[in-house]
């Protein structure tokens, strides 16, 4: 069973491609929540200190790393938001093409949600990403 992903006329088309505007959970399926990814590889280091498109690419390595810990792959994602630091409409196009670099043709069309913040958890890190991810219920 797939994410039932909609885009009704009488909301923005502007984001086809990137976001859904609404995503609907299969029947039957468990809801995993993945926390906030940060530009931190396996060894807790910061990865790409001042480059919001680099720490971005890392944030998404490490959403596929979790979603791969849960057998899940990236078409289950129903939900992202996306927490950027000093945010700045140039910065959109950096890090979905570093979310297109991770994933490929595999991009994860989702419900979504862009927030600039002020600062995240210590000043290094520039890019949080958090999923909200369904998973088949076991038999």
């Amino acid at each position: 069973m797939s994410i039932e992903r909609l885009d009704p006329p009488s909301l923005t088309q502007s984001f086809i491609g990137h976001i859904a505007q609404i995503a609907i959970a299969p029947p039957a399926s468990r809801l995993a929540a993945i926390s906030g990814q940060v530009a931190l590889d396996a060894d807790g280091n910061l990865v790409a200190p001042g480059d919001h498109a680099g720490q971005a690419r890392q944030c998404f390595a490490n959403i596929r790393h979790a979603l791969a810990a849960i057998g899940a792959e990236p078409e289950q994602i129903l939900q992202m938001r996306i927490h950027v630091v000093g945010h700045r409409p140039e910065l959109i196009g950096l890090i979905f093409e570093a979310g297109r670099e991770v994933f490929a043709e595999r991009w994860p069309v989702t419900a979504s949600t862009w927030i600039g913040v002020e600062t995240l958890a210590t000043p290094e890190w520039l890019v949080e990403i958090e999923a909200l991810v369904t998973v088949p219920s076991s038999p």
